[in-house]
């Protein structure tokens, strides 16, 4: 009784050294799920059975299991280092996309700002023109006595791409563009563009040399006053 007393003591400390070797083991392993593969995926404990559990397992069934997963892992060849580099990675891609999202908001922000300054920038040049353009018939008739002139968008979807057309329409005479008209006429033409300009932007002072050059002696008797002295008109 004493030799196995002594015996099963022995037994009895060695396996205390074995499950103290496998609990150490089992404290550095962890469960991975491989499905998803994500970076933030929890990691899994191992299950502890009880005594009454594992008088439920067959041991060379288990045996046989381990052995065919040994055998499996050995011919795999897994690098484990890939998953943590693929954490890595997915960490990386994160704060990428973080970064894309604040860029992308930034640059919808910049786009819509943009889009509101062309939108306000037309709709002013807009009203300038219409301005401009009334002021310009009214000017022209006085100064011609009797003429026409208008002003004309070359684009009407896009008036800042093509430019403007002015054309005026001499008394007595039919519709030209002001690059047709001769000297005297591209004088009253332009004097009257610049006076429906100051009626719409007033400019305290206008200095004009010898804008009646072009002008004969009739046009210049008839209008002496206002070009003469170049006065802003109110």
């Amino acid at each position: 009784m004493r030799n196995k007393f002594e015996e099963h003591t022995k037994t009895l400390a060695e396996n205390r050294k074995r499950l103290t070797y496998w609990q150490e083991k089992l404290g550095k392993l962890a469960l991975q799920d491989f499905d998803g593969l994500e970076a933030d995926a929890p990691q899994q404990d191992f299950v502890t059975y009880s005594k009454d559990e594992l008088q439920d397992f067959d041991k060379l069934t288990l045996k046989g299991e381990i052995a065919v997963l040994e055998e499996r892992t050995q011919n795999a060849g897994v690098e484990l280092g890939v998953l943590s580099e693929y954490r890595r990675r997915v960490e990386e891609l994160a704060a990428r996309s973080s970064d894309l999202a604040e860029a992308v908001q930034s640059r919808d922000a910049a786009k819509k700002r943009c889009e509101e300054l062309r939108r306000l920038r037309l709709q002013g040049f807009m009203e300038g023109f219409s301005t401009i353009s009334l002021r310009l018939k009214e000017m022209y008739q006085m100064i011609t006595m009797g003429g026409n002139a208008e002003l004309e968008l070359v684009d009407s979807l896009d008036p800042f791409s093509e430019g403007i057309l002015f054309s005026v329409m001499p008394p007595k005479k039919s519709w030209k563009n002001i690059s047709n008209l001769s000297g005297g006429e591209k004088t009253l033409s332009s004097l009257a563009l610049v006076f429906a300009l100051h009626h719409y932007k007033p400019t305290p002072l206008y200095v004009m040399d010898e804008i009646d050059a072009a002008l004969d002696f009739r046009n210049v008797s008839r209008r002496s006053h206002p070009f003469h002295h170049a006065r802003p008109l109110t």
